[in-house]
Parts: structure tokens; C-alpha cells; sequence
């Protein structure tokens, strides 16, 4: 999988927000605002095909996280962002 061109995160006024670039992706319904570990995912995999084991591997590689909680945190994280529409 992969995030859909046309959106970005963006530090906006202290808060990791995606947003969106052209009128096709314009959705205000499904803004996301995400935490620093799940903007250091969004930026471990940015620009690139990745799957879930990807994802989990940013969060050990750079918190102190098992790998089971790493995982589950990362399904939530995924299926949020399947939800706001932001995966080829």
C-alpha cells in the first residue's frame, strides 16, 4: 500500500495535521490530527509502497514499544487511515 499523492502532514500551529492538495481530495470530514509517533510513521513511509510490518518498525525502531503493542497500534493507525481515504 501506499499514501495517496496529494496529501501531506503538516505541523499547523503544533498539531500534526494531513491535508489535502486539490480539490478532489478536499474532505473536512475526515481531517486527521496524529500524535508524534503516529506522524514518525506517516514519515517512515511516506513516498513509498510499505505494509504493516513497516509501519511497526518505525515504532520500535524509535520508542521503547513491544513489538505486539507496536502492532495493534498500527492496525488502529491503518484502519484510520483507510477510513479518511488517505491509501492507494
Amino acid at each position: 500500500m501506499k499514501i495517496k499523492e496529494g496529501f501531506e502532514l503538516r505541523d499547523i500551529c503544533g498539531e500534526n495535521i494531513v491535508i489535502g492538495h486539490g480539490l478532489e481530495n478536499i474532505d473536512f470530514t475526515k481531517v486527521i490530527s496524529m500524535n508524534e509517533s503516529a506522524a514518525d510513521v506517516w514519515h517512515g513511509v511516506e513516498g513509498k509502497d510499505f505494509t504493516l510490518d513497516d509501519m511497526v518498525k518505525v515504532l520500535t525502531d524509535n520508542y521503547e514499544v513491544d513489538e505486539e503493542t507496536a502492532r495493534r497500534d498500527c492496525e488502529k493507525l491503518l484502519a484510520d487511515w483507510r477510513e479518511a481515504g488517505f491509501l492507494a
